[in-house]
C-alpha cells in the first residue's frame, strides 16, 4: 500500500526586525534657517522662485521636494531646473520677464540695511551724493519689490543691518508703496529671516514684527540686536522643527558638503 504524504510547509521564520537607525543629531541654527526659507514659498503654488544666497536656495529646493511640488527653480540664467539642477524646462528672458511682471515670482533677496517698514539698501551706505561705502547698486531691487512677492535673507543679525532708517531705498517698502496706489498691486514682503528668528509685517501700520524665534535665541538678544523698535507678541512661538525627512534630505542630498554652517555657524547659538 502507497503512502502519499501531504508537502511539508515550508519552514517558518521569524520576520527579522526592522533595522535600527542611529537617532538624527538635533538640527543646527544654520538648518532651522533653512526651514525657515523654506516657509516662505508655502502655499505659493506653481511660481517662479528665485533664492539668492546659499540658504535661500537650500530651502527652495527643500520646498520643491516635500511641500512646494509645483514651485518652478531657475538655474539664474535660462533653465528651469529640478532641485538637483538637472534641465526640466527652457524659460526665455520674455517669459521670466512676463512672470516678474505678473506676480507670479516670490525672490528672496538680500539686504545690506533694512529698516522697520522693510525699505531695503543694497546700494550704498551714508548720503548717496557722497557715500561712505559703495555696494552693489539698486539693480532689480525696485522691480522686483513693486512686481511680486520680496522676502529677505540676512545671515547676521544686527543693527547696522536692521536701521531706524535706510540710508537708500532700493527694495520698497510698505510705507512707500501704500503711496503708490495701484502701481503697488503685487508689492508683498511675506518674510525676513534671520540667523535669530522670522520677522514678517503683520501689524496695523505694516512695521516689522517678530514672527518667531530659532531655538536658542531670545526676544531680548533680538531686541539687542535691532535697530529700531520691534512690533513683539506677548507670545512668541519657536521657529518649527524640521521633520526627519528634511533633515535627511537637507544633510544627504541638497548640502552634503554642510555648507549652511559655513553661513550659519552654530557658535551663532551663544
Amino acid at each position: 500500500m502507497k503512502v502519499t504524504r501531504a508537502p511539508l510547509p515550508p519552514p517558518t521564520r521569524a520576520p527579522l526586525p526592522p533595522p535600527t537607525r542611529a537617532p538624527l543629531p538635533p538640527p543646527t541654527r544654520a538648518e532651522y534657517c533653512v526651514i525657515a526659507c523654506a516657509e516662505a514659498w508655502r502655499g505659493g503654488g506653481e511660481i517662479l522662485a528665485s533664492p539668492m544666497g546659499l540658504i535661500p536656495s537650500l530651502g527652495a529646493r527643500l520646498a520643491r521636494l516635500t511641500f512646494a511640488p509645483d514651485l518652478l527653480l531657475t538655474d539664474g540664467e535660462a533653465l528651469l531646473v529640478r532641485p538637483d539642477g538637472t534641465p526640466e524646462g527652457w524659460l526665455p528672458y520674455r517669459q521670466h520677464l512676463a512672470l516678474v511682471a505678473g506676480g507670479r515670482r516670490h525672490v528672496m533677496m538680500g539686504a545690506s540695511q533694512i529698516d522697520r517698514y522693510g525699505n531695503q539698501n543694497i546700494s550704498c551706505i551714508g548720503d548717496w551724493t557722497r557715500p561712505r561705502r559703495q555696494l552693489l547698486g539698486v539693480r532689480g531691487a525696485p522691480l522686483n519689490t513693486l512686481n511680486n512677492p520680496t522676502s529677505y535673507w540676512i545671515p547676521r543679525h544686527s543693527g547696522r543691518v536692521f536701521v531706524e532708517r535706510a540710508d537708500m531705498v532700493c527694495g520698497v517698502g510698505y510705507d512707500r508703496a501704500a503711496e503708490l496706489g495701484s502701481t503697488a498691486r503685487f508689492h508683498r514682503i511675506p518674510r525676513v529671516v534671520s540667523d535669530l528668528g522670522v520677522f514678517d509685517f503683520a501689524t496695523p501700520d505694516r512695521s516689522m514684527r517678530l514672527a518667531s524665534l530659532h531655538p536658542g535665541v531670545s526676544v531680548e538678544q533680538v531686541r539687542e540686536a535691532t535697530g529700531f523698535a520691534l512690533a513683539v507678541p506677548d507670545e512668541v512661538p519657536y521657529t518649527r522643527d524640521p521633520g526627519e525627512e528634511e533633515l535627511r534630505l537637507i544633510r544627504e542630498v541638497l548640502d552634503p558638503a554642510g555648507a549652511r554652517a559655513r553661513e550659519v555657524p552654530e557658535a551663532a547659538r551663544g
